[in-house]
Formats: structure tokens, C-alpha cells, sequence
């Protein structure tokens, strides 16, 4: 079976800006084969509506091929091949081969399902565009308005539109459907973020049709001249949420509902740019000004400035919540939780040495009515935990905790956002304390959660008392976090009046409280719902908070779970513009989708928290997760700038090669681009990442880049370069994480150049993530030095292009926390001779050393330049 691979890619649309292309294969075949003469066509499409011609691909030189580092695959053999032409305005192309003149041809999209690829070249502005709205959406609804706004992201412009909708009556929202037009009138691709169902959003992607499965919040679209339109609808101002739905022959659609009791204005924003991050960036911008301007006049929720004046909310160091392991409770205990369960499962984790620094408490832990058929009909009772499975209370539980396992810096507790699933027990201790109501709901969610009927509700009046005395018996507890769930139940309430005096009250009540009585050490969860996220979210007036990003892990359903990864990365295009750290979730260290589960939450940027079954742990895992901080910290290895889907117009599973998602780590033009490719497809896949496309990388400049899975490391490589594509192929499952380090430029005494670049700590999946700084400079006595700055231990890698000339013993000398260090921790790398492997783990522990106030460690690197 032979596989096969090109960039530009095949099905994908690929944005260029010079029409003298090369397109390169990487044919993947059995070793048996690999010495025939196999032949590879380019059959293409040149401008639009042009003839097909073909032209066949060359073979590369053994020096001028692409950089391949994946591991041995003694199954396959890699070849290589080029063919070059000149675009017009855009080429459309597939892709013949054969084992040789005696073989038939097979195409590649009988044998793969790989689509056409489309390559388009970049249209040069020609001065200030002249095109108005109506000009970019062709038969634009005249009934709507619109005008133009002031961007705040270069290269992009912006407009507003505005629909009147009528009032709501007590029982009914007003809901309307008005057409708004085709963007560009044509388009190659279109995007959409979509509500999957009340709490959720998830990606769609489609071709030249328009059609929608579900409504969007956020639609994006590519033209011929690959630029991209971007439209937001708003939610949040004036009672009215307007979504984006598709009409006949592909029209784009507003969808609006609004719980305004009098005439209220709708609003979409609509961006074009050449960058499709910048104009996500616009409309994302706008929406936040829109939203906090409103919030100025009205009740909304206090701004972190307000709440401190009170007197009552302390500053915090996030590191700890954000950046330690944390352990929830949910899969790995199962439903019926028990404090004997719970206590059990920790001693597990210590017997196992995973020291957690964060529990999570689920569901389950509360005192419920066990009224109706199953938990979506359940009521809490009162705040102490379930008398039967938590004898003791909650407080003797945390006690127990903390003083048995200090490595434990936080403990938070599952709760619904009204309480349980259906509110409050109406003839509970709770329901008498406070002023209640009895609220309906709707019943549209009920293939997804049997939410039927009436639930009992806290009334406005008590909210902010509810939260409060809640929240100070569970810090009387000794509990300092909560995991805030089934947030969207406020949108599936279906009386208008209740919806516009009661989400205010309850997103506000709930944020103040948390962050009053947790300083925001909290998880927002099933609120991807519009009135929250427009209302609680998008504005920055408060410190961040952790939010779940997707539907759950699902570790017994195998579907589930490159899907997972897909969506998550997606939807980190819009929640990256939020006022929260996007939560991928919980996974399981021992599942087969364990190493790809691990691999996507290092690249997330968001925490890192697992829900293994008590003794069922991959160790090994972990510690390429995790590492220890001089103050015996468990800690995770965040890339400082949110990992997302780096080809969002490519469909799910429709042959569009790796799911890869971009991270970067550091300061501009210094720091580490990150890619973490994950194979989502039910075979084996071969693909390109060029070099150009790692976030953070800039033209002109030298970088190696390492794949953690193998360990190898690229020669110096720079953007253009055809060993600048990086070959890899994955198996079904497959992952790899992918790291670009700037090389440093040092020459030495002998006219040469050394480059030199700090890896991080290498045994780690985003270990270029511990490093907080690294300073390179060249001593007076003619050496070099590496002076690097980890938030954690571990094995430091160093790159030196003159390595394989220097010799450790004699050339080197490192020291932590300016001592020398033991001899036989420094060691070249067994993958790469250009990389010097520095224990610094085994070294702090040798030499017994403490981390005294820091909680960093320092290691000089010295050598000698002159060889």
C-alpha cells in the first residue's frame, strides 16, 4: 500500500503570494518497491475555468529533499518528488502515480479520498480598497443596516449590522429569520462555529454550498482571492441573541430571539482581511467594546476594581491553580462517590508517586432529593455533603486530605451552577432558607439531558446570599475552588421576563462570589451558551478563569475521541479572545488514546488534569506531562500562547493529512514555535509541516526543530528551504509534538560560526515551556555562556553546532545555582550528536541542594569557542 502527501496540500485551500510555485510529494511505499521507478503526474487546473493539463513530478536529490524526523519505519520507505509551475490567480490540482511504466495509474483520490487541492495567489492591494458591504455580500438584505467601524486589528476592515426586532410577550420570545446575502457572492471554503446543542460549540467546515446542520455563532468564508469574511453574531445587548443559520441556495441567514418586552436592535459584525486570525481578532475586538460599553449603563457584573474596593478580594499567584496536575473524580470513581472512594483513590496516587497539586470533587458529593427517574431531576437539599456516603462531612473529608497529602495545594468541589441539575429540592432546608421560584424549561435539549418540567430556583432577590453562604461554608470546609457546571440551564428557561431578570442575576451573583470567596480559582463549565459568553466572558473586567472549551471526554467511545482534539482546537479560535484559559478537559493516562490525549493538553496552553481509576496510571507518561519545581512542586509546562487548529477550512476526516495545532512559548521573535500533529484519520497518514507555518517563525532567521516522540533534530534550517518541510508519517492514533528553537549566532576564535539554541528540558512534550529565560553571551576569556532560567527539573537540552568537535570533559563546565555539578550529568544525546543532555534533576538532587525563596533554577552552561 503506498501513501501520499503534498504541499500545498491537497484538499485544502492554500493562500500564497508568489505565483512561482513548487509543489512537493512525499510518496510513501513499501522498502521491497522503493527502488523501482515510480512516477508521480501533477494534473491541473491553471486560472479559473481553464483546461486541465499535466506535467510530471522530478525526483529530488539525495541533498535537496525534505527533513524527515519521524522514527524508523521499517515497513515503508519515503520518497521524494517536485514539480514546479507559475499560477495565474489559482491552480487547482490532484495527483496521479504508479510503481512504473508497467502499472497502472491510481489517483489519489480514489486511493485516499483526498480532494483537489486549491493553490491561490495573493491579490496586491493596489492602494485603499474601495469596496463597501454591500460589494462584499452580494444581494445584501436592504432591509438591514449597516455601517462601517474603525478596526482594531491591521490589514482588516470592519462593519456592523443592525435588524429591528419585535418585543417579547410574557410567554414567548420574538423570533425572526431574515435573509442577509452570499459573501463574496462566491466562495472556495467556508468555516462556522456552531451551538452542537445548549452548552456547546463545535466546528463545521464546507466547500462552495453554504449548509449549516446547526446555528453558528461565528462564520468565516474565503474567497477566490483568499481573503477571509468573518461574521459574529451578538448576544448580550439589549436582550437579543442573534446566530447565523443557512437559508435557500447557500444564503447566509440571521437567526434572531429577543427577550427585550419592546422593540430591540440585533447585531452581526462582519470582517475582511487577508489573515484569518486578524479578522477573528476584529469582530472579536468590537464585540468586547460593544458589550462592556453597555455593561457602563446597566447592572452588569462588577468590574475586579469595584469588587477589591470592597475590601474583600486579595491578589493571588496563579501558578499553582493554573500550572499544577490536577486530578478530578468524575471518570476515574464513577458516579456513586464515596468518601471511602475518594481517600482510597489518593493513597493510589501516592503509592504510584503521581503527586498531584489539584482535586476535583465531582458530582455526587451532594445532598440530593433523588426525586424523578434520574439526576436530571434530582434537587439539592442543603449544603453539608450526602449523610450516607459522607458520614464525617465535608470537612473532616478535606482534613483528612490535607494532612495526609501536602503535596495537595488545592481542593475544589463540583456544584451546578442553580445548585443540581434541577435546582433546588422544593421541600428542602434550602428552599426554605431562601426566597425561591419555580421556573419551566424548555424541553429542546431533552435527547441530550431529560430536563423536563419545572425546576425550583433561588429567587433574584437571594441569589448573591445564596452564593455567599455557600461558598463561606465551603471554605469553612477548607475547600479554595469550585467547578461551576450545567451554566447553560439559564438559556433553557422559557419565559422571556424570567431570562432577562434572573441570567444577569446569577452570572453576576456567581462571578462576584467566586471570586470573593476563590480569588477565580474556578471552572466554568457547559457555559459555551451566547448570553454567558458574551455576558461573563468576553468582557476583560475581572482575572481570568478556567473554562471548559468542549463537550466532555468520553474515554469508552473510541469515535469520541479525534473528535475531541478537533473540536477543541477550533473552538480555541474564538475562546482565545475570552477572559478565560480554554480547559480541554480531563483524559486517562492508560486508555489507546492516552499519549494523543496528553500531547494535545501540552499544546493547549490551558491545565492539565487527569481521571485515571485508582492504580491504573502511566507513569512514564506523566513525567513527559509534568515535571518538579525546586520546591517539590508538581507542575505542568503551558506554551504561553493558546495552541489552535492551524487549517481551519479543512473538513474532518476528508483527507486533509494531520490535525496540527500551532502553540508558541516566549517572547516575540526569541521564543519557540510549537506544532503538536495529531493523526485523526482510521489509517495511517504521511504529511508535511513547512517550517514557515510554526507559529512565531520569521523569514531570514535559522532554527532547528526537534520532535519529542523520536528525539531528532533538524540541521539549521530557514523558511523556503525545501529541507525546511518536515516529513512525518503517523500511524492510526499517532501524535508528535514538534518545537522550533532560534538559533543564536556566536563566532568563535577561529573565524567560524557556532549556532546555539536552548531546547528546554527535552524529555518533556512541551518542555521549551519551562524555560522562563535564557541569555547567551561571549565571556572575555573567549567562551561561551548559556546562562537558562527552568521553572522545573529535568534533563536541560542545549544545541551547539561545534559539539561534535568539542569534548565534554575537557570543553565544558555547568553549574546550578553557581555550583559545579556531578561530572557524569552532562552527557551528548543519544539521538543527536549536536545536543548536550544536562541532568540537572539527578544533579540538584546529589548535591542536595534547596531552592531557598526562589522556586526556579538557574543553570550556566560554559565551553570553549576556540576549537
Amino acid at each position: 500500500m503506498a501513501f501520499l502527501a503534498t504541499y500545498p496540500p491537497l484538499a485544502q485551500v492554500t493562500v500564497l503570494n508568489d505565483p512561482n510555485i513548487a509543489i512537493h510529494a512525499v510518496l510513501e511505499v513499501p522498502p521491497e518497491t522503493a527502488t523501482e521507478p515510480w512516477q508521480l503526474s501533477l494534473w491541473y487546473c491553471n486560472g479559473d475555468g481553464g483546461d486541465w493539463a499535466l506535467i510530471e513530478f522530478m525526483a529530488d536529490s539525495p541533498n535537496a529533499i525534505p527533513t524527515d524526523l519521524s522514527g524508523t519505519n521499517e515497513t515503508a520507505t519515503r520518497l521524494y518528488f517536485t514539480a514546479k509551475l507559475e499560477v495565474a490567480s489559482s491552480l487547482t490540482f490532484t495527483v496521479k502515480f504508479r510503481r512504473g511504466g508497467k502499472h497502472e495509474w491510481r489517483w489519489v483520490r480514489t486511493e485516499q479520498g483526498s480532494d483537489d487541492g486549491i493553490v491561490v495567489v495573493e491579490q496586491k492591494r493596489q492602494g485603499v480598497e474601495s469596496e463597501d458591504l454591500p460589494d462584499l455580500i452580494q444581494d445584501l438584505n436592504p432591509d438591514l443596516r449597516w455601517q462601517s467601524h474603525m478596526s482594531q486589528s491591521p490589514g482588516t476592515r470592519l462593519w456592523s449590522i443592525e435588524a429591528t426586532v419585535d418585543g417579547a410577550n410574557e410567554d414567548e420570545s420574538a423570533v425572526v429569520d431574515i435573509p442577509l446575502g452570499i459573501p463574496w457572492g462566491r466562495f472556495f471554503r467556508w468555516f462556522a462555529l456552531v451551538r452542537t446543542w445548549t452548552p456547546w460549540l463545535a466546528p463545521r467546515q464546507g466547500k462552495s454550498e453554504f449548509n449549516l446542520d446547526k446555528d453558528a455563532l461565528l462564520c468565516s468564508f474565503l474567497s477566490p482571492q483568499g481573503k477571509h469574511m468573518v461574521l459574529l453574531g451578538m448576544s448580550g445587548v439589549d436582550d437579543v441573541m442573534a446566530l447565523l443559520r443557512s437559508g435557500d441556495s447557500g444564503r447566509l441567514m440571521l437567526h434572531i430571539r429577543s427577550d427585550n418586552a419592546g422593540s430591540a436592535t440585533a447585531t452581526a459584525l462582519v470582517a475582511v482581511g487577508d489573515n484569518f486570525e486578524s479578522t477573528v481578532a476584529t469582530v472579536m475586538y468590537h464585540a468586547r467594546t460593544l458589550v462592556t460599553s453597555m455593561a457602563a449603563g446597566t447592572s452588569a457584573a462588577l468590574s475586579v476594581a469595584e469588587m477589591t474596593a470592597e475590601g474583600d478580594v486579595s491578589p493571588q499567584w496563579y501558578e499553582s491553580w493554573y500550572d499544577g496536575l490536577g486530578y478530578c473524580t468524575w471518570n476515574s470513581l464513577g458516579q456513586e462517590l464515596t468518601e471511602q472512594k475518594v481517600l482510597k483513590a489518593l493513597d493510589t496516587l501516592a503509592e504510584n508517586k503521581v503527586n498531584i497539586s489539584t482535586l476535583i470533587i465531582d458530582d455526587n458529593w451532594q445532598d440530593i432529593d433523588y426525586r424523578g427517574n434520574s439526576q436530571w431531576q434530582h434537587g439539592w437539599n442543603d449544603f453539608e455533603a450526602e449523610p450516607k456516603t459522607f458520614p464525617r462531612g465535608l470537612k473532616a473529608l478535606i482534613s483528612d486530605i490535607r494532612s495526609k497529602h501536602k503535596h495537595i495545594q488545592h481542593i475544589a468541589v463540583w456544584h451546578a451552577l442553580l445548585g443540581y441539575w434541577a435546582g433546588l429540592a422544593p421541600d428542602g432546608p434550602l428552599a426554605k432558607r431562601y426566597k425561591t421560584i419555580r421556573v419551566a424549561r424548555d424541553e429542546i435539549d431533552k435527547c441530550q439531558l431529560p430536563i423536563d418540567g419545572q425546576m425550583t430556583l433561588v429567587a433574584r432577590e437571594d441569589v448573591q446570599a445564596f452564593y455567599n453562604d455557600f461558598y463561606n461554608f465551603l471554605s469553612s470546609c477548607d475547600i479554595d475552588g469550585v467547578k461551576t457546571d450545567g451554566q447553560y440551564m439559564l438559556d433553557t428557561w422559557t419565559s422571556p421576563p424570567i431570562r432577562r431578570t434572573l441570567i444577569p442575576a446569577y452570572l453576576d451573583a456567581w462571578t462576584l462570589a467566586s471570586l470573593r470567596h476563590f480569588s477565580a480559582r474556578v471552572v466554568s463549565c457547559m457555559s459555551q451558551s451566547p448570553p454567558i459568553l458574551f455576558r461573563s466572558q468576553l468582557p476583560h473586567t475581572s482575572p481570568p478563569i478556567v473554562c471548559r472549551n468542549s463537550d466532555d471526554f468520553f474515554p469508552p467511545v473510541p469515535d469520541s475521541h479525534p473528535w475531541h482534539l478537533w473540536t477543541n482546537a477550533h473552538n480555541a479560535h474564538l475562546t482565545q479572545h475570552l477572559n478565560v484559559l480554554p480547559d480541554w478537559d480531563m483524559f486517562q493516562t492508560v486508555h489507546p488514546y492516552a499519549g494523543f490525549h496528553a500531547a494535545a493538553r501540552c499544546v493547549s496552553g490551558g491545565p492539565v488534569y487527569i481521571t485515571d481509576v485508582p492504580g491504573r496510571h502511566d507513569v512514564h507518561l506523566i513525567r513527559q506531562v509534568t515535571g518538579i519545581t525546586p520546591r517539590g512542586k508538581t507542575v505542568v509546562f503551558r506554551p504561553s500562547v493558546l495552541g489552535k487548529a492551524m487549517d481551519v477550512y479543512a473538513g474532518y476526516r476528508q483527507g486533509q493529512g494531520l490535525l496540527k495545532i500551532g502553540a508558541f512559548h516566549g517572547r516575540a521573535a526569541q521564543g519557540t514555535g510549537i506544532v503538536g500533529v495529531f493523526n485523526i484519520e482510521e489509517r495511517g497518514v504521511v504529511d508535511f509541516v513547512p517550517l514557515g507555518r510554526f507559529p512565531g517563525v520569521m523569514e531570514g532567521r535559522r532554527y532547528v526543530v526537534r520532535a519529542h516522540g523520536t528525539g531528532r533534530v533538524s540541521v539549521p534550517l530557514e523558511v523556503g528551504e525545501t529541507k525546511a518541510l518536515l516529513a512525518l508519517s503517523l500511524e492510526v492514533r499517532g501524535y508528535e509534538v514538534l518545537c522550533a528553537y532560534p538559533l543564536h549566532a556566536i563566532e568563535s576564535r577561529t573565524g567560524g560560526l557556532v549556532l546555539v539554541a536552548n531546547l528546554g528540558l527535552i524529555g518533556k512534550m512541551t518542555g521549551c515551556a519551562a524555560v522562563l529565560n535564557t541569555v547567551f553571551e561571549v565571556r572575555e576569556n573567549g567562551r561561551m555562556l548559556v546562562d537558562a532560567t527552568l521553572k522545573a527539573l529535568g534533563v536541560l537540552g542545549v544545541y551547539i553546532s561545534a559539539l561534535p568537535q568539542l569534548s565534554v570533559r575537557d570543553d565544558f563546565m555547568v553549574t546550578i545555582q553557581g555550583q559545579p555539578i556531578p561530572p557524569h550529568t552532562v552527557a551528548l544525546n543519544n539521538d543527536d550528536e549536536h545536543v548536550l543532555n544536562i541532568d540537572i534533576e539527578t544533579a540538584w538532587n546529589e548535591m542536595g541542594l534547596e531552592s531557598g525563596w526562589a522556586n526556579e533554577v538557574e543553570v550556566k552552561v560554559y565551553f570553549d569557542l576556540g576549537r
